[in-house]
């Protein structure tokens, strides 16, 4: 197996659901702006990976017809919101495994204002074995299901290790503070612990400033074998050092920890998989994009990555660990919480930028003396995606 080199990426701002953009332009902007990171033309892609979560079947055609009619397999890909890592995965396969030279990654998503909600409400949903998990431990509620299923996880991290609801607070003071020099970003005014904590509680302990907002966006990415790359004079020098890819098992459903029912197992067993597979420990890692849609998330995967150990994600926060001049900074686009979230652009956003960060040209942003570079996007219902890069040279 060759490995995967990431030849370029892509992607256009993102933007509140109001302001009107259409699914198949942010896609094609995002598609062209890769393809010309890497110096190549539309009919250089072998295969694509299209990934979405809200839409009609094809989705992935019609957004990628607006680039070419070249004829090549377009896989359309809806992994909840690991939509756009999955796309990632599969690309990297097909390109690792020798069965093309030159795959696209792409991801969209065009969003509706408000909370998240079940399209079909005539059949059972992907989410009935989750909410009977999460009624058994919280009582049966109202109110969107995500922020319960990760309000729940919070309190569980809270009432184990007395983890206080301001430094969920000072994970989104954190993620403007980021997001400022993102001109990608929805949200990029500062905020401070006094005004996240006094927005409107959503489900304790998870206030609005706490919540990833619906967002709409697209980002894209062309991963190229190294032999590929040299033939079309491709930089070369970030590659998927590794991947892995997991779901959930039973101890999901039978667990009254809420962290395990948000995927923390499932990040923690695709890390460590990652890890061994490089040769190398979370110590080495000194930037990670990571999936806060949440800020309880945020600190949750801290631990599931073994960026620090369980029960010491307050601590990381209240040291400056996950901020620039501390030990790693986590996502330094903003993340979910204010670069938006787009389900099915957000794993290559994530991937877009920890690209730019490995070949130093994240400008404001940058974090000195990257090497390698973490990511992790997860989707309930439910899949994990953790994906390890390296600059090469």
């Amino acid at each position: 197996m060759g490995a995967a080199v990431v030849a370029g990426v892509g992607m256009v701002p993102f933007t509140k659901p109001s302001a009107g953009a259409r699914y198949e332009d942010m896609a094609a902007g995002a598609v062209r702006a890769a393809l010309s990171d890497a110096g190549l033309d539309y009919a250089d892609v072998e295969q694509a990976y299209a990934g979405w979560v809200y839409g009609d079947s094809t989705s992935g055609q019609a957004a990628l017809y607006g680039v070419g009619l070249s004829g090549i397999p377009i896989v359309n890909v809806n992994n909840n919101c690991s939509t756009g890592s999955t796309a990632l995965f599969l690309a990297r396969q097909a390109v690792e495994s020798g069965a093309v030279q030159c795959a696209l990654a792409l991801g969209f998503e065009q969003m509706t204002p408000g909370a998240l909600a079940t399209a079909w409400t005539n059949r059972t949903s992907p989410f009935a074995s989750f909410d009977a998990a999460n009624d058994r431990v919280q009582g049966a509620g109202d109110g969107p299901m995500a922020p319960r299923y990760f309000g729940g996880a919070g309190r569980a991290h809270m009432e184990r290790f007395g983890t206080r609801p301001e430094t969920f607070a000072k994970i989104s003071v954190k993620a403007r503070a980021h997001a400022a020099n993102n001109p990608y970003a929805v949200f990029r005014d500062a905020v401070t612990v006094e005004q996240v904590m006094a927005s409107p509680m959503i489900h304790d302990p998870l206030t609005r400033l706490m919540c990833c907002p619906p967002t709409c966006g697209a980002a894209s990415a062309v991963v190229c074998t190294p032999e590929f790359a040299a033939r079309h004079g491709i930089d070369a020098s970030v590659v998927v050092r590794a991947q892995a890819m997991t779901t959930d098992t039973a101890g999901t459903f039978e667990s009254d920890d809420l962290r395990k029912l948000v995927g923390a197992d499932m990040t923690r067993a695709a890390a460590r998989r990652v890890y061994e597979a490089a040769g190398v420990g979370p110590e080495d890692i000194r930037v990670v994009e990571l999936h806060d849609c949440f800020a309880t998330n945020e600190l949750i995967s801290y631990e599931a990555l073994d960026l620090t150990p369980e029960g010491t994600g307050e601590k990381f926060v209240e040291d400056g660990d996950n901020t620039y001049g501390g030990r790693v900074v986590t996502n330094p686009s903003g993340g979910l919480l204010s670069k938006g979230h787009p389900l099915g652009a957000t794993g290559l956003a994530q991937c877009a930028e920890l690209v730019w960060q490995l070949r130093g040209t994240a400008g404001a942003r940058q974090v000195d003396g990257v090497k390698l570079a973490l990511q992790h996007n997860i989707g309930l219902g439910g899949a994990a995606v953790v994906t390890l890069y390296e600059k090469v040279r």
